[in-house]
């Protein structure tokens, strides 16, 4: 395989990707902490016009099916949830990563976003299994962002998706983070982590998406949220994915260390993420959302 990029060429792609809105940056610094208070998101979105008027018609929408009408952002934040709200924040504050057509990996526009969503969901599931305490909320967010670095990757690697399937089925490359790094010296995790890091996001979420596919190898405090994370997106690309890279990573194990998960509460886990899933695309669609 040739590299058909420089690095430095990608690093500076991700330099010159624009930061986060400060609505979006301050609640997922909060989803990062354990002591936040719901007033706090609730202060930080009425300080957002847009974002407020976007939870209120989200909230209002069919799909949720709410006899009253809502109209507080008190009540607003808490009937969708912090985690919910530090989502969408950061899906209007970066929708033109969100959204693009993900060319490189054969994927259409809004598929990287969905493909977060379901992980998210998957990912707080799965931490209500944790053995020991896993905040859903911090999980929920770092399945929001875990494949932001496809966003970057994607304009590199135009038209190679056909020669990496191929390697895979040769035996040539191990998965397809290994195929990233032999075109272009970097893989979607380590970009990922870049752009996490020049956000300047909370620690977490940082190793959240530099290690998703490789957990056993985050920093051991932080491998239960990884292993989450890990285990969410294979779920997944299981519900659904129209990307060329879908279930071209390999399972860690390792997540039994972290999780009480039968075969069948996994699969429970499954129709649980289809369902909140729909529910909330469904919303997010009723509302004029440009992620949907």
């Amino acid at each position: 395989m040739e590299t058909c990029a420089t690095r430095e060429t990608i690093l500076q792609a991700i330099r010159d990707i624009p930061l986060l809105s400060p609505s979006a940056a301050q609640l997922l610094q909060l989803s990062a902490q354990d002591d936040y208070d719901i007033q706090e998101v609730i202060d930080i979105v009425k300080c957002d016009a847009a974002l407020t008027a976007r939870l209120l018609k989200i909230v209002n929408s069919v799909a949720y099916g709410l006899v009253h009408q809502v109209t507080s952002v008190d009540r607003a934040v808490s009937y969708l949830g912090e985690r919910v709200v530090a989502g969408i924040a950061l899906a209007d504050s970066a929708s033109a990563l969100f959204d693009k057509e993900l060319q490189g990996y054969e994927g259409p526009a809004g598929e990287l976003w969905a493909h977060d969503l379901r992980t998210a969901i998957a990912a707080r599931e799965i931490a209500r299994y944790a053995k020991s305490p896993l905040s859903a909320d911090l999980a929920f967010t770092a399945g929001i962002l875990h494949a932001v670095g496809k966003a970057i990757l994607s304009d590199f690697l135009k038209q190679t998706a056909p020669e990496l399937l191929g390697s895979l089925d040769g035996h040539e490359i191990h998965d397809y983070l290994d195929g990233e790094r032999r075109l272009l010296g970097i893989d979607h995790t380590e970009a990922g982590y870049l752009l996490a890091q020049a956000w300047e996001l909370p620690e977490a979420l940082q190793l959240a998406i530099r290690w998703h596919h490789q957990p056993a190898q985050a920093p051991a405090a932080f491998q239960p949220l990884v292993y989450a994370v890990h285990l969410g997106c294979l779920l997944a690309m299981m519900a659904g994915s129209q990307s060329a890279d879908a279930l071209q990573y390999h399972l860690d194990k390792g997540y039994s260390d972290y999780f009480d998960l039968s075969p069948e509460q996994i699969a429970l886990t499954l129709l649980e993420v289809n369902e909140a899933f729909s529910t909330l695309q469904h919303a997010l669609h009723e509302s004029g959302d440009p992620i949907s």
